[in-house]
Protein backbone atom coordinates (compact mmCIF):
# COMPACT_ATOMS: atom_id res chain seq x y z
CA UNK A 1 0.00 0.00 0.00
CA UNK A 2 1.44 3.22 -0.97
CA UNK A 3 1.71 6.78 0.68
CA UNK A 4 -1.69 7.73 -0.67
CA UNK A 5 -3.61 5.01 -0.20
CA UNK A 6 -2.60 4.94 3.14
CA UNK A 7 -4.15 8.57 3.91
CA UNK A 8 -6.83 7.72 2.39
CA UNK A 9 -7.28 4.99 4.20
CA UNK A 10 -6.40 6.23 7.32
CA UNK A 11 -9.20 9.35 6.62
CA UNK A 12 -12.00 7.35 5.99
CA UNK A 13 -10.96 5.41 9.25
CA UNK A 14 -11.57 8.66 10.94
CA UNK A 15 -14.42 9.58 9.07
CA UNK A 16 -16.12 6.48 10.32
CA UNK A 17 -15.40 6.71 14.01
CA UNK A 18 -16.53 10.30 13.97
CA UNK A 19 -19.56 9.73 12.43
CA UNK A 20 -20.22 6.56 14.97
CA UNK A 21 -19.56 9.16 17.67
CA UNK A 22 -21.26 11.84 16.48
CA UNK A 23 -24.88 10.88 17.32
CA UNK A 24 -23.78 10.07 21.10
CA UNK A 25 -21.97 13.48 21.01
CA UNK A 26 -24.72 15.43 20.02
CA UNK A 27 -27.43 13.37 22.33
CA UNK A 28 -25.40 14.24 25.25
CA UNK A 29 -25.07 17.98 24.34
CA UNK A 30 -29.20 18.31 23.28
CA UNK A 31 -28.71 16.76 27.26
CA UNK A 32 -26.92 18.90 29.13
CA UNK A 33 -28.84 21.75 27.03
CA UNK A 34 -32.11 20.95 28.24
CA UNK A 35 -30.98 20.43 32.05
CA UNK A 36 -29.42 24.03 31.68
CA UNK A 37 -32.32 25.44 30.02
CA UNK A 38 -34.37 23.60 33.06
CA UNK A 39 -32.12 24.73 35.65
CA UNK A 40 -32.30 28.49 34.74
CA UNK A 41 -36.06 28.40 34.21
CA UNK A 42 -36.58 26.65 37.92
CA UNK A 43 -34.63 30.00 39.21
CA UNK A 44 -35.98 32.16 37.42
CA UNK A 45 -37.90 33.58 40.18
CA UNK A 46 -35.22 34.07 42.60
CA UNK A 47 -33.01 35.97 39.70
CA UNK A 48 -35.73 39.04 39.39
CA UNK A 49 -34.13 41.69 41.28
CA UNK A 50 -36.79 44.51 42.32
CA UNK A 51 -35.57 48.06 42.18
CA UNK A 52 -35.77 48.99 45.28
CA UNK A 53 -33.90 50.91 48.47
CA UNK A 54 -33.91 48.05 51.02
CA UNK A 55 -32.66 44.39 50.15
CA UNK A 56 -35.44 41.83 49.31
CA UNK A 57 -36.47 39.37 52.66
CA UNK A 58 -36.96 35.95 51.89
CA UNK A 59 -37.40 32.77 54.19
CA UNK A 60 -33.77 30.66 54.52
CA UNK A 61 -32.88 27.72 56.18
CA UNK A 62 -31.53 29.08 59.07
CA UNK A 63 -34.38 31.66 59.03
CA UNK A 64 -35.37 34.70 58.13
CA UNK A 65 -32.93 37.13 56.45
CA UNK A 66 -30.63 38.23 53.14
CA UNK A 67 -31.14 36.17 50.39
CA UNK A 68 -28.31 33.71 49.77
CA UNK A 69 -25.66 33.86 47.06
CA UNK A 70 -26.80 30.13 45.95
CA UNK A 71 -30.50 31.97 45.54
CA UNK A 72 -28.71 35.03 42.95
CA UNK A 73 -26.54 33.10 41.12
CA UNK A 74 -29.41 30.59 39.17
CA UNK A 75 -28.14 31.51 35.74
CA UNK A 76 -24.37 31.28 36.49
CA UNK A 77 -25.66 27.78 38.47
CA UNK A 78 -27.57 26.57 35.14
CA UNK A 79 -24.60 24.26 33.84
CA UNK A 80 -24.34 22.46 37.08
CA UNK A 81 -28.02 22.01 37.74
CA UNK A 82 -27.57 18.27 35.87
CA UNK A 83 -24.54 17.24 36.73
CA UNK A 84 -24.91 15.66 39.97
CA UNK A 85 -28.07 13.90 37.99
CA UNK A 86 -25.84 12.33 35.23
CA UNK A 87 -23.16 11.58 36.97
CA UNK A 88 -25.39 9.69 39.94
CA UNK A 89 -24.68 5.85 40.35
CA UNK A 90 -22.24 6.21 37.10
CA UNK A 91 -18.51 5.08 37.01
CA UNK A 92 -16.03 7.01 37.18
CA UNK A 93 -15.05 6.45 33.34
CA UNK A 94 -13.66 8.75 30.62
CA UNK A 95 -17.47 9.86 29.61
CA UNK A 96 -17.73 11.16 33.28
CA UNK A 97 -14.47 13.22 32.87
CA UNK A 98 -15.75 14.80 29.48
CA UNK A 99 -19.08 15.41 31.03
CA UNK A 100 -17.41 17.02 33.57
CA UNK A 101 -15.62 19.24 31.24
CA UNK A 102 -18.51 20.79 28.99
CA UNK A 103 -20.00 21.81 32.48
CA UNK A 104 -17.34 23.80 33.25
CA UNK A 105 -16.95 25.14 29.40
CA UNK A 106 -20.61 26.27 29.23
CA UNK A 107 -20.27 28.22 32.16
CA UNK A 108 -17.40 29.86 30.51
CA UNK A 109 -14.47 28.87 32.72
CA UNK A 110 -12.42 28.82 29.83
CA UNK A 111 -10.57 25.94 28.30
CA UNK A 112 -7.05 26.70 30.08
CA UNK A 113 -8.82 27.08 32.95
CA UNK A 114 -11.24 24.26 32.96
CA UNK A 115 -8.05 21.81 32.17
CA UNK A 116 -6.32 22.96 35.49
CA UNK A 117 -9.44 22.52 37.39
CA UNK A 118 -9.84 18.82 35.92
CA UNK A 119 -6.20 18.36 37.03
CA UNK A 120 -7.00 19.23 40.36
CA UNK A 121 -10.00 17.11 40.94
CA UNK A 122 -8.20 14.34 39.15
CA UNK A 123 -5.71 14.51 42.25
CA UNK A 124 -8.27 14.72 44.74
CA UNK A 125 -10.32 11.93 43.30
CA UNK A 126 -7.15 9.81 42.86
CA UNK A 127 -6.10 10.83 46.52
CA UNK A 128 -9.43 9.50 47.82
CA UNK A 129 -9.27 6.87 45.97
CA UNK A 130 -13.07 7.32 44.04
CA UNK A 131 -14.63 5.02 41.96
CA UNK A 132 -18.14 6.69 41.47
CA UNK A 133 -18.90 9.37 39.41
CA UNK A 134 -21.16 11.10 41.80
CA UNK A 135 -18.35 12.50 44.04
CA UNK A 136 -17.16 14.56 41.25
CA UNK A 137 -19.09 17.51 42.54
CA UNK A 138 -18.37 17.70 46.01
CA UNK A 139 -14.33 17.54 44.90
CA UNK A 140 -15.43 20.28 41.86
CA UNK A 141 -16.76 22.49 44.97
CA UNK A 142 -13.83 22.12 46.80
CA UNK A 143 -10.86 22.84 44.27
CA UNK A 144 -12.70 25.40 42.94
CA UNK A 145 -13.35 27.26 46.51
CA UNK A 146 -8.88 26.73 47.16
CA UNK A 147 -7.63 27.67 43.65
CA UNK A 148 -9.71 30.78 44.23
CA UNK A 149 -8.45 31.15 48.00
CA UNK A 150 -4.70 31.34 46.38
CA UNK A 151 -5.39 34.43 44.76
CA UNK A 152 -4.20 37.26 46.75
CA UNK A 153 -5.80 39.39 49.69
CA UNK A 154 -9.41 40.11 48.36
CA UNK A 155 -9.35 43.35 51.19
CA UNK A 156 -10.08 47.54 49.82
CA UNK A 157 -7.13 48.93 51.32
CA UNK A 158 -8.25 52.50 53.65
CA UNK A 159 -6.40 53.78 56.28
CA UNK A 160 -8.94 56.22 58.10
CA UNK A 161 -7.69 60.03 58.70
CA UNK A 162 -6.03 60.11 54.93
CA UNK A 163 -6.63 60.53 51.88
CA UNK A 164 -7.15 57.54 50.12
CA UNK A 165 -8.18 56.63 46.50
CA UNK A 166 -9.70 53.97 44.39
CA UNK A 167 -9.95 54.31 40.95
CA UNK A 168 -12.64 52.51 38.79
CA UNK A 169 -11.77 51.69 35.32
CA UNK A 170 -13.40 49.76 32.72
CA UNK A 171 -15.27 50.02 29.28
CA UNK A 172 -18.31 51.34 28.33
CA UNK A 173 -21.87 49.99 30.32
CA UNK A 174 -20.26 47.73 32.89
CA UNK A 175 -21.49 50.28 36.09
CA UNK A 176 -18.64 52.26 37.01
CA UNK A 177 -20.81 54.85 38.11
CA UNK A 178 -23.32 53.09 39.87
CA UNK A 179 -20.85 50.98 41.66
CA UNK A 180 -19.29 53.84 42.39
CA UNK A 181 -22.47 55.29 44.46
CA UNK A 182 -22.79 52.05 45.92
CA UNK A 183 -19.01 51.58 47.07
CA UNK A 184 -19.85 55.41 49.05
CA UNK A 185 -22.79 53.98 50.60
CA UNK A 186 -21.56 50.89 51.71
CA UNK A 187 -17.84 53.18 52.70
CA UNK A 188 -20.50 55.58 54.56
CA UNK A 189 -22.30 53.01 56.56
CA UNK A 190 -19.02 51.82 57.87
CA UNK A 191 -18.30 55.57 59.57
CA UNK A 192 -15.61 56.86 56.65
CA UNK A 193 -16.65 60.37 54.63
CA UNK A 194 -16.40 60.02 50.99
CA UNK A 195 -15.88 62.70 48.09
CA UNK A 196 -16.83 61.77 44.27
CA UNK A 197 -13.97 62.66 41.58
CA UNK A 198 -15.76 63.06 38.23
CA UNK A 199 -12.82 61.98 36.31
CA UNK A 200 -15.09 61.33 33.04
CA UNK A 201 -14.65 64.74 31.08
CA UNK A 202 -15.56 63.57 27.75
CA UNK A 203 -19.01 63.25 28.48
CA UNK A 204 -20.85 66.23 30.75
CA UNK A 205 -23.93 63.56 31.15
CA UNK A 206 -21.45 60.92 33.24
CA UNK A 207 -20.54 63.65 35.54
CA UNK A 208 -24.11 64.72 36.06
CA UNK A 209 -24.57 61.77 37.05
CA UNK A 210 -22.24 61.27 39.21
CA UNK A 211 -23.58 64.53 40.73
CA UNK A 212 -26.97 63.29 41.26
CA UNK A 213 -26.21 60.08 43.44
CA UNK A 214 -23.81 63.02 45.42
CA UNK A 215 -27.43 64.92 46.20
CA UNK A 216 -29.26 61.34 46.73
CA UNK A 217 -26.51 60.04 49.13
CA UNK A 218 -25.11 63.06 50.71
CA UNK A 219 -21.28 62.63 48.86
CA UNK A 220 -19.56 66.30 47.27
CA UNK A 221 -18.44 65.74 43.76
CA UNK A 222 -14.99 67.27 42.42
CA UNK A 223 -15.58 68.06 38.65
CA UNK A 224 -13.94 70.01 35.88
CA UNK A 225 -14.89 71.64 32.50
CA UNK A 226 -16.22 69.19 29.59
CA UNK A 227 -13.23 67.95 27.70
CA UNK A 228 -10.76 69.17 30.29
CA UNK A 229 -8.22 67.16 31.94
CA UNK A 230 -9.10 64.19 33.97
CA UNK A 231 -5.57 64.20 35.98
CA UNK A 232 -6.62 67.41 37.06
CA UNK A 233 -9.76 66.52 38.23
CA UNK A 234 -8.84 63.45 40.07
CA UNK A 235 -5.67 65.73 41.30
CA UNK A 236 -7.87 68.11 43.17
CA UNK A 237 -10.21 65.92 44.46
CA UNK A 238 -7.36 64.32 46.68
CA UNK A 239 -6.10 67.69 47.52
CA UNK A 240 -9.45 68.65 48.65
CA UNK A 241 -9.63 65.29 50.40
CA UNK A 242 -6.99 66.01 52.27
CA UNK A 243 -7.63 69.63 53.15
CA UNK A 244 -11.51 68.59 54.00
CA UNK A 245 -10.16 65.49 56.19
CA UNK A 246 -11.97 63.22 54.00
CA UNK A 247 -11.20 59.24 54.16
CA UNK A 248 -12.11 58.25 50.61
CA UNK A 249 -11.61 59.61 46.90
CA UNK A 250 -13.90 57.69 44.80
CA UNK A 251 -12.28 58.50 41.04
CA UNK A 252 -15.25 57.63 38.23
CA UNK A 253 -13.24 57.35 35.11
CA UNK A 254 -14.16 57.63 31.54
CA UNK A 255 -15.95 53.83 29.45
CA UNK A 256 -12.21 53.38 27.84
CA UNK A 257 -12.05 50.82 25.24
CA UNK A 258 -9.19 48.80 26.42
CA UNK A 259 -7.90 48.71 22.49
CA UNK A 260 -7.39 52.42 22.47
CA UNK A 261 -3.61 53.06 23.11
CA UNK A 262 -3.90 56.73 23.95
CA UNK A 263 -6.84 56.33 25.84
CA UNK A 264 -5.23 54.15 28.29
CA UNK A 265 -2.74 56.45 28.56
CA UNK A 266 -4.83 58.69 30.34
CA UNK A 267 -5.94 56.53 32.44
CA UNK A 268 -2.03 55.31 33.60
CA UNK A 269 -1.30 59.40 33.61
CA UNK A 270 -4.80 60.00 36.51
CA UNK A 271 -2.62 57.69 38.15
CA UNK A 272 0.09 59.17 38.33
CA UNK A 273 -1.24 62.08 39.72
CA UNK A 274 -3.25 60.45 42.52
CA UNK A 275 0.93 58.99 43.16
CA UNK A 276 1.74 62.88 43.69
CA UNK A 277 0.16 62.65 46.85
CA UNK A 278 2.25 60.05 48.98
CA UNK A 279 0.38 56.86 49.86
CA UNK A 280 -3.06 58.20 48.40
CA UNK A 281 -3.07 55.73 45.50
CA UNK A 282 -5.02 52.68 47.67
CA UNK A 283 -6.66 50.79 45.16
CA UNK A 284 -7.22 50.20 40.96
CA UNK A 285 -10.83 48.90 40.17
CA UNK A 286 -11.74 47.27 37.53
CA UNK A 287 -14.97 47.02 36.93
CA UNK A 288 -16.90 44.15 35.02
CA UNK A 289 -19.73 43.28 33.21
CA UNK A 290 -20.51 39.03 34.20
CA UNK A 291 -22.64 38.80 30.89
CA UNK A 292 -19.72 39.67 28.75
CA UNK A 293 -17.68 36.45 29.54
CA UNK A 294 -14.17 35.44 27.90
CA UNK A 295 -14.55 39.31 26.73
CA UNK A 296 -14.16 40.42 30.34
CA UNK A 297 -11.19 38.54 30.79
CA UNK A 298 -9.46 40.33 26.95
CA UNK A 299 -10.87 43.59 29.02
CA UNK A 300 -8.83 42.91 32.54
CA UNK A 301 -5.60 41.73 30.53
CA UNK A 302 -5.10 44.89 28.99
CA UNK A 303 -6.05 47.03 32.03
CA UNK A 304 -4.22 44.64 34.22
CA UNK A 305 -1.01 45.48 32.28
CA UNK A 306 -1.78 49.45 32.01
CA UNK A 307 -2.83 50.59 35.19
CA UNK A 308 -1.77 47.74 37.58
CA UNK A 309 -5.29 46.31 38.52
CA UNK A 310 -5.23 45.63 42.12
CA UNK A 311 -8.96 44.02 41.73
CA UNK A 312 -11.82 43.29 40.16
CA UNK A 313 -15.55 44.51 40.54
CA UNK A 314 -17.75 41.94 38.98
CA UNK A 315 -21.59 43.38 38.35
CA UNK A 316 -24.54 41.85 37.02
CA UNK A 317 -23.43 38.54 37.94
CA UNK A 318 -26.71 37.82 39.72
CA UNK A 319 -28.01 38.30 35.66
CA UNK A 320 -25.03 35.67 33.84
CA UNK A 321 -24.82 32.09 32.83
CA UNK A 322 -21.10 32.92 32.76
CA UNK A 323 -19.89 33.33 36.44
CA UNK A 324 -17.15 31.01 35.74
CA UNK A 325 -15.59 33.95 34.21
CA UNK A 326 -14.54 34.99 38.45
CA UNK A 327 -12.56 31.28 37.96
CA UNK A 328 -10.86 32.41 34.53
CA UNK A 329 -10.07 35.82 35.50
CA UNK A 330 -8.14 34.75 38.63
CA UNK A 331 -6.50 31.90 36.99
CA UNK A 332 -4.89 33.57 34.43
CA UNK A 333 -4.94 36.85 35.60
CA UNK A 334 -3.70 36.35 39.39
CA UNK A 335 -6.11 39.66 40.07
CA UNK A 336 -8.55 38.85 42.82
CA UNK A 337 -12.57 39.34 42.41
CA UNK A 338 -13.16 41.92 45.85
CA UNK A 339 -16.66 42.33 44.71
CA UNK A 340 -19.66 41.52 43.38
CA UNK A 341 -22.71 42.45 42.14
CA UNK A 342 -25.56 40.32 42.75
CA UNK A 343 -29.05 42.91 42.38
CA UNK A 344 -29.83 46.75 41.99
CA UNK A 345 -29.74 47.83 45.37
CA UNK A 346 -26.72 49.31 47.41
CA UNK A 347 -26.54 46.46 49.63
CA UNK A 348 -26.30 43.45 46.53
CA UNK A 349 -23.17 45.11 46.02
CA UNK A 350 -21.01 42.04 48.08
CA UNK A 351 -17.66 41.16 49.59
CA UNK A 352 -16.51 38.09 47.18
CA UNK A 353 -16.24 34.86 49.10
CA UNK A 354 -14.38 32.07 47.26
CA UNK A 355 -15.96 29.40 49.53
CA UNK A 356 -19.48 30.60 49.19
CA UNK A 357 -19.26 30.83 45.19
CA UNK A 358 -17.98 27.36 44.78
CA UNK A 359 -20.94 25.91 46.90
CA UNK A 360 -23.25 28.79 44.93
CA UNK A 361 -22.15 27.20 41.91
CA UNK A 362 -21.64 23.78 41.95
CA UNK A 363 -23.52 22.69 45.36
Amino acid sequence: MDTTESIIFVSIFALAALLIALPRMLSRRERRRRDAVAGSESVSDADAEPAVSAVTEVPDADGPGPRRLRDRLGKSRAPFVGLRGRLKARQLDDEAWDDLEETLLLADVGVATATRLLDGVRDRARAQGLSGADGLPALLQAEIAGQLEDHGDRTLCLDAGRPNAWILVGVNGVGKTTTAAKLATRELARGHSVLFAAADTFRAAAADQLAVWGAKIGVDVIRGQEGGDPGAVAFDAVQAAGARGIDLVLVDTAGRLHTKVNLMEELKKISRVVERTPGALREVLLVLDATTGQNGLAQAREFAVAVGVTGVVLTKLDGSAKGGVVLAIESELGVPVKLVGVGETDADLVDFDPVEFAAALVG
